[in-house]
């Protein structure tokens, strides 16, 4: 997670190096605010599920609270993140699934 090492940590819980699918666990730290990484997009489907804590999600303007699901579909813009008390998210990443090949 490059540039990112003070604010967050990662967890891959798996990779499937044939699809490239991966499950990660992204632990935010207290206070952690990625304003200055500015937003994210990926060509690729993902979905996250708060485990604990609470994200906002500056690009929709809400708070993801512990037990929020998003599915987000190719080109979706996400972020930037703050949290000020922590948030551990479940991520589910498909790179191999963009929108020209569902």
């Amino acid at each position: 997670m490059t540039g990112l090492e003070q604010l967050a940590e990662e967890l891959t819980l798996s990779h499937d190096p044939a699809t490239g699918e991966i499950t990660r666990l992204t632990r935010f730290h207290p206070g952690a605010d990625t304003a200055a990484f500015g937003a994210k997009v990926h060509p690729y489907p993902e979905e996250v599920f708060i485990v604990s804590g609470r994200l906002f999600d500056a690009a929709f303007g809400i708070w993801l609270e512990a037990g929020h699901y998003a599915s987000r579909p190719p080109g979706e813009v996400h972020g930037p993140f703050r949290t000020e008390e922590g948030c551990l998210v479940l991520e589910l990443s498909f790179p191999q699934r963009t929108a020209s090949n569902p």
